[in-house]
């Protein structure tokens, strides 16, 4: 069930990774618009193999190979046409400013995207700032604050270190970025002996991964995943002292705060769990896992033979995930997306077209999946002014009952 791999932790540098879930043939991009089904469906694949770290509980794709990736504009990450996302955005920007009195102060968002939140924390906050992104768009800044933030189209890296901030932010990135220590060790230089430079990172919970048995979020990309211990050690290891950890958005996002150490000492917070704790939980996800993939791929089978229409609401990496994991193309034709940008484009691995809500209106679905539970209410309320009432499954549906096992 478990192997024992003889390779080191990119967090801890400890010798011995535990892979305990694996996934082969794929694509090693979720959100890069593919014009073409052929390009979809032949879109070069890589293997997943979820490795355990005993000594400080990260977990890695130990078969992750960054070379394999395309970061272009061609990347289409943003969740900035959602209702719901822009509310939470918005609030967690406005939190920072009154939290952390960020006026008139200079920002650095390591992993901009589009740019949308470095945008926010300047235009709310009279800051100036940097945002970092190779599939930053110029075109597609609308904000505001457009002549106080300067984007460059690149990787944050160490030849970047004399960028300086009072705040410096990094959200959704780190889970990217294989070598995190080194990449932390890279930050922490930048900030030298600044010590009052506040740094606040935001990256995908694995512990509600591991608890809701969410295969779906689990991708290529993706080759780094943290709970609140294992994210405070590293952060502790790269000489930052993290005073505050939470998470939000349902519990899908985990968020640290922290300074440069002064050498005051490494207080353990109350949200770290033990590494004996991040292993009980893996030990669930791999109990459990088999039993929801066979759940989902038996349902979708069961409507299929009886003619039920189906689409994936989200067009995605959850979407990407759940299709290419389950191995699912003809049973379900369609994805839909609220992004303009998706539509027409078609998901990796499956080839799945991705089409705007209006579509379904000709398409009359009978179930709708939802790749994101939160989006749930925002779904229902968009159906429903198309005169449309299909069955609703969220993405944890299966995972939510009782006797799974």
């Amino acid at each position: 069930m478990y192997e024992r791999l003889n390779k080191h932790c990119p967090n801890c540098g400890s010798s011995g990774l535990t892979i305990f879930y694996r996934v082969k043939k794929v694509p090693v991009h979720s959100v890069l618009l593919m014009p073409t089904r052929k390009e979809a469906l032949n879109y070069r694949k890589g293997n997943i193999s979820l490795g355990f770290c005993h000594s400080c509980g990260f977990i890695t794709n130990t078969d992750f190979d960054a070379r394999k990736h395309e970061y272009s504009e061609r990347y289409e990450e943003t969740q900035g046409f959602s209702v719901t996302f822009n509310r939470f955005h918005k609030d967690l920007a406005l939190r920072l400013i009154k939290k952390h009195h960020l006026r008139k102060k200079q920002v650095i968002e390591i992993g901009c995207g589009k740019g949308e939140f470095v945008n926010m924390l300047c235009e709310l906050g009279e800051n100036t700032g940097y945002g970092f992104d190779p599939a930053y768009v110029d075109a597609r800044n609308h904000s505001k604050a457009k002549g106080k933030v300067t984007f460059i189209r690149d990787f944050y890296s160490e030849k970047y270190r004399e960028y300086h901030a009072d705040f410096i932010a990094c959200k959704m990135t780190l889970e990217h970025i294989q070598n995190t220590l080194e990449f932390m060790q890279t930050v922490r230089r930048s900030i030298a002996d600044r010590y009052d430079t506040l740094v606040f990172f935001q990256i995908p919970d694995m512990v509600r991964i591991l608890k809701d048995v969410g295969f779906w979020d689990i991708y290529y990309e993706h080759c780094s995943y943290f709970t609140a211990g294992s994210l405070a050690r590293l952060f502790r290891m790269a000489q930052f002292d993290p005073f505050y950890l939470s998470t939000d958005y349902d519990d899908q996002y985990l968020m640290i705060e922290a300074y440069p150490s002064q050498g005051s000492g490494k207080v353990t917070l109350s949200q770290e769990e033990s590494v004996d704790n991040i292993w009980k939980m893996v030990q669930f996800f791999s109990h459990r896992v088999e039993n929801i993939l066979k759940r989902w791929k038996k349902q979708i089978q069961k409507y299929h033979q009886e003619g039920k229409k189906m689409v994936l609401w989200g067009g995605g990496s959850k979407g990407v995930a759940f299709l290419t994991t389950l191995g699912i193309r003809e049973e379900i034709t369609y994805a839909v997306d609220i992004n303009p940008y998706k539509n027409g484009t078609y998901l990796a691995g499956t080839g799945q077209e991705i089409v705007s809500p209006q579509f379904l209106k000709e398409y009359q679905p009978d179930i709708v999946v939802v790749m994101n539970p939160i989006y749930v209410e925002e779904i229902d309320s968009d159906l429903r002014k198309l005169d449309l009432q299909p069955k609703i499954l969220p993405i944890d549906y299966y995972n939510k009952l009782k006797h799974t096992d």
